[in-house]
């Protein structure tokens, strides 16, 4: 009888679960059972393992085989079981040293030739086998780069179950067929990304940001708008959600896709959660495996509820939320979106990350991102313009005004009317405005006054304040919050829209370079939260 185990992750959602892999061979008839709770995928492994090791070289034992994946509870699916399989047989038939692989995490899907073909979350898998204590991983060589980014773990990339037996028996290790020449896709990536799965993610531009300046949206090239350029620049500071009203053609999808361009890098530990999110997803392209700059989704108004929180069958697979995490999340014509839909957004707007029970299991996966809505205000959108042709009945207009709920715009910190373009504008008659790389270091500079006023908090943007904490702790100058309280009386404004005004506030005079806002400053976060003009927003400026 032989025995011999080895270990590999199970993903529920972007978190990991170590499985052991146990292999044993009694005597009896030649079968191969698999149990543990496995799917379909998995479940087709054995014959993918077996032609794996014949093909590699090895012999196969001939006995009653059986490998159990444990622990049993926790569903197992995916074909990255495949190589912890293989090992687990070799060792049990003392083909490698059993002791050699009793402490090795392996993820990777065999070909029936033996070559290791790379598979989706790479990444939060390495991340949950280095929690669990382990500190050797074999992957696919494919994927190498991305189980390196996690630290203290020693990674081994093979391109065949020939070069790991090798490596394990101490033998030379072969040299296999090199790659397929440049310029012709490589077959080994199939399945990789899903097709089609990275639109409107907007991975595609320039990740890394160390492009040239016209790689990426200039926000100089967005005519007038300057309460809504003062809105995003405000939006990004203090990572405040934005809605954009107004008649087709002003330019409010062109304010939303400058948005990520004017965000800060990610730090490395952001960098890691958005990597692991998009691997899971598998929209992570090859070559580079650490997303560096804030994504950003935006998809269409036809996206199911399960599409933007996310969903599917058995294991739940991240929606749009998730896929915005740390970037922005943009949807476009609001209004056209089903109202489920968009009141599930609700709590992951107040969390930062969101929770689905289906069958198979429960699944938490990180929500915490900056939403930009945009609508018409009207469903021909020429209600607001002066003079305008605008036929659709008072009626109409309230419906189509109503697809938002009042729960989920009071979420939104700032609401601002984008007018048309006028003439003046488009010409450049009045000045090209600023470029993205000008307003991204005050945005930079607000974000740093912001850190050093929240160090040692468990909070790292002004939105993200509770509002007991600002009202007790960072107190506004005397006499701020008048207009505000008498808003308030007025019923222009709730309890948690007074709060989301202070924080607003607070984003203000983060970027004037104030200590803390004064009345002109919570004047500002007013007209940008309830969108009546004041006057404040184009007197506060942009600077100090």
């Amino acid at each position: 009888m032989g025995f011999a185990r080895a270990c590999s992750v199970a993903l529920v959602g972007v978190d990991g679960v170590v499985v052991e892999v146990q292999a044993d061979l009694e005597p009896g008839v030649a079968a191969f059972t698999l149990v543990g709770l496995p799917d379909k995928t998995l479940v087709e492994s054995r014959d993918r393992v077996r032609a794996a090791v014949v093909n590699s070289g090895a012999v196969w034992p001939q006995k009653k085989l059986t490998v159990g994946l444990s622990p049993a509870s926790v569903p197992k699916s995916g074909a990255g079981f495949d190589l912890a399989v293989a090992a687990a047989v070799l060792g049990a038939a003392e083909v490698v040293d059993p002791g050699a692989i009793a402490d090795l995490v392996l993820i990777g899907e065999l070909g029936l030739d033996g070559r290791v073909r790379p598979v989706r979350g790479i990444l939060p898998a390495v991340l949950a086998a280095a929690e669990a204590g382990y500190r050797q991983v074999v992957v696919p060589q494919q994927c190498a780069a991305e189980a390196a980014l996690v630290p203290d773990v020693a990674v081994l990339g093979v391109r065949s179950l020939r070069q790991l037996i090798a490596v394990l028996t101490g033998e030379p290790v072969p040299e296999e067929d090199p790659p397929d020449p440049p310029g012709r896709p490589d077959p080994m990536l199939a399945g990789l990304v899903l097709p089609g799965a990275g639109l409107g993610t907007g991975l595609a531009h320039g990740r890394s940001g160390q492009g040239d300046a016209g790689d990426f949206p200039d926000l100089a090239d967005v005519a007038g708008q300057h309460t809504a350029r003062r809105a995003l620049e405000v939006a990004a500071s203090g990572g405040h959600h934005l809605f954009l009203s107004g008649p087709p053609g002003a330019g409010k999808t062109m304010l939303a896709e400058r948005l990520p361009w004017i965000l800060p890098p990610l730090s490395r530990q952001d960098s890691v959660e958005v990597t692991a999110v998009h691997s899971v997803a598998g929209i992570l392209p090859p070559g580079e495996p650490l997303v560096a700059r804030p994504p950003y989704c935006a998809p269409h108004h036809s996206a199911t509820m399960q599409s933007l929180v996310g969903g599917g069958n058995g294991i739940p697979r991240p929606g749009a939320v998730s896929l915005a995490h740390r970037g922005v999340l943009f949807l476009d014509e609001a209004a056209e979106f089903h109202g489920r839909a968009l009141d599930a957004l609700r709590q992951p707007l107040e969390s930062g990350h969101v929770v689905i029970a289906r069958a198979a299991g429960v699944v938490r996966l990180p929500a915490r991102f900056l939403m930009v809505l945009a609508a018409n205000p009207c469903p021909c959108g020429r209600h607001t313009l002066h003079g305008s042709s605008c036929e659709c009945p008072p009626s109409v207009v309230r419906r189509y005004q109503g697809r938002l709920s009042g729960p989920l715009l009071d979420r939104v910190d700032l609401r601002v009317g984008v007018e048309p373009v006028t003439r003046s504008d488009l010409l450049g008659q009045g000045g090209r405005g600023e470029s993205t790389a000008v307003v991204a270091d005050r945005v930079r500079e607000a974000r740093d006054r912001a850190a050093v006023r929240l160090a040692d908090t468990p909070w790292r943007l002004n939105s993200e304040v509770p509002g007991p904490e600002l009202r007790a702790r960072w107190q506004a100058g005397p006499g701020a919050l008048a207009q505000a309280e008498r808003d308030m009386e007025r019923g222009l404004l709730t309890a948690r829209g007074l709060d989301r005004v202070l924080r607003v506030a607070w984003t203000v005079a983060d970027l004037r370079g104030r200590d803390r806002p004064e009345a002109l400053d919570v004047a500002v976060a007013l007209e940008l939260r309830t969108g009546i003009a004041r006057g404040a927003t184009l007197a506060a400026g942009a600077g100090p």
